[in-house]
C-alpha cells in the first residue's frame, strides 16, 4: 500500500441540498466522513486536489488521510457524485474503516513487460478478462493496484487468480473458482489476413522489378 495522501478539509454546519448548494457556490465541494461506529462529520474539500486525486489510478482503494481541525480521519471514498453534464464532483462521502474489519475494494490491474511476452511480440493478443479485482481486506492492505507481469507468456497462455501475488491480509471475494484474468490469445483473422496481403504485394512487387 502507498503512502496516504491528506486531503485538507473545513467543517459543514448543515448538512442538506440548500446548504450543500451553498458550499458549492463558495467554490468547495461538500462531503461527509462516517463509519467507525462514530458521528457523521460534515466537510468541505478544495476542488482543485480533488479533481487530480479523481483522475489518479485506484481513487475508490487508496486510503486517504482526512485532515479536519486538530482531528486526522483515515478514510476510503465509497460514494462520488458527478454533474451529469459537467463531470463535476458535487458530494462526496468517505469511509471510516473500523480497526482490524474486512473491507471489499475494487482494485484496478496493471499489466507491465509486454514487450518481453514473446506471444506478444510476434502477433498475439492481449485479452483483458478483468480490469480490476474485487478484494476483501483489511485497510492497511490495500493494494494501490495489481502488477501482473507479462514476461515470458506465450500465445495460449492464460493468467489465472491463483498465480497473481495479493498482499498479506487481501483475498478475492470470488474463491469458489480459479478465475481468469487475461490470456494472451492468436492473431486475429483480420490481422493474419493484413500479414499475408503484406507478403503477396511484396511478392508482385519482386516480380514487377524482373
Amino acid at each position: 500500500m502507498s503512502d496516504a495522501i491528506v486531503f485538507n478539509a473545513e467543517t459543514r454546519e448543515r448538512a442538506g441540498k440548500g446548504a450543500a448548494r451553498a458550499t458549492r457556490r463558495s467554490g468547495r465541494v461538500p462531503a461527509v466522513i462516517y463509519g467507525d461506529k462514530k458521528e457523521p462529520v460534515l466537510i468541505s474539500l478544495e476542488p482543485v486536489q480533488l479533481n487530480k486525486e479523481m483522475n489518479r489510478r485506484g481513487f475508490f482503494s487508496h486510503l486517504y488521510d482526512v485532515k479536519v481541525g486538530k482531528d486526522t480521519h483515515k478514510v476510503l471514498v465509497r460514494d462520488l457524485q458527478l454533474d451529469p453534464v459537467t463531470d463535476i464532483p458535487l458530494h462526496v462521502d468517505f469511509m471510516r474503516p473500523s480497526k482490524g474489519e474486512k473491507i471489499t475494494v475494487e482494485v484496478t490491474i496493471n499489466f507491465i513487460n509486454e514487450e518481453d511476452s514473446p506471444g506478444l511480440k510476434y502477433g498475439g493478443v492481449l485479452n483483458v478478462v478483468r480490469h480490476a479485482v474485487e478484494l476483501s481486506c483489511v485497510p492497511t492492505a490495500i493494494p494501490e493496484s495489481i502488477e501482473i507481469d507479462l514476461a515470458g507468456l506465450e500465445v495460449g497462455d492464460s493468467i489465472h487468480i491463483s498465480s497473481v501475488k495479493l498482499p498479506e491480509g487481501a483475498e478475492p471475494t470470488i474463491t469458489d473458482r480459479d478465475f481468469t484474468i487475461a490470456t494472451i490469445a492468436a492473431p486475429t483473422v483480420s490481422k493474419a489476413a493484413d500479414t499475408e496481403e503484406e507478403v503477396t504485394e511484396g511478392e508482385e512487387g519482386e516480380e514487377e522489378a524482373d
